[in-house]
């Protein structure tokens, strides 16, 4: 369920490939119709970078951003087709999360990780969720898991194409889904943080395999069916499983 290597390399590290330009709204440019007023600047800048950083977490997650490699606001704006203001505004609230570190006069180095980090994640992971998702085994519906078969389905096609970056996204909304139902925000807020920092890469590591994700999602369908199905032994075995994949 973890996922890392890497593929391309971004800025500084001279990709095979480039990126596409992340594509602008009109109205994030300044233009608007006489209809409706401009939007304020702060949120313009805020729209670009949130685009920025999203499709940096998406080059984190498969690999083009390397583990060690120093990376600069000004290149991978270029890359982008936008200035360096946002890609900087981004990599400064992928500093706070742990992703990249700030290097003076250089820019931001993706953060090297190995298997043990990546083991304590999934055992903190696992201490907050597995006694929520058996206790919701036990208190909700049929009906409201059959509601989240999309989500656990999302992972089986992300999957199937070997599109870690949209697998890792909808891991983490099929987590989110089934965590929400138990009322607690802050859990949610808290699990959410824990699972994205699992799916950064580990340093020297090769990307993962499209026959992991398939099983990781595999799990999710299975689980679901159990839920449905209130069996509650086999969700207890398959929850308790589904951390298992990375233990101390």
């Amino acid at each position: 369920m973890e996922q890392g290597g890497a593929r391309e390399a971004y800025g500084t590290a001279a990709p095979a490939t480039a990126p596409a330009a992340v594509r602008v709204p009109q109205q994030a440019r300044g233009e608007h119709t006489h209809s409706e007023p401009p939007a304020p600047r702060p949120v313009q800048r805020h729209s670009v970078r949130g685009q920025i950083l999203e499709a940096l977490r998406a080059a984190l997650v498969d690999g083009r951003l390397v583990p060690g490699q120093v990376y600069s606001a000004p290149a991978l704006g270029a890359r982008f087709g936008v200035s360096a203001t946002p890609v900087r505004e981004a990599m400064q609230q992928l500093a706070v999360e742990g992703a990249v570190e700030v290097v003076p006069n250089r820019g931001f180095r993706v953060s090297e990780r190995g298997p043990r980090e990546l083991a304590e994640l999934a055992e903190v992971r696992a201490l907050i969720e597995v006694p929520v998702m058996l206790r919701l085994a036990r208190t909700v519906a049929p009906g409201t898991w059959c509601s989240l078969r999309p989500l656990a389905d999302a992972t089986v096609a992300a999957a199937a194409v070997g599109d870690r970056a949209s697998y890792a996204e909808s891991d983490r909304a099929f987590h989110g889904a089934v965590l929400a139902l138990c009322g607690n925000e802050q859990l949610v807020t808290v699990a959410d943080e824990l699972h994205r920092r699992s799916q950064w890469p580990l340093e020297n590591n090769p990307a993962t395999r499209r026959a992991d994700l398939l099983a990781d999602a595999a799990e999710h369908t299975a689980l679901l069916d159990a839920l449905i199905a209130q069996d509650l032994p086999v969700v207890q075995s398959l929850v308790r499983e589904h951390f298992a994949g990375a233990e101390l």
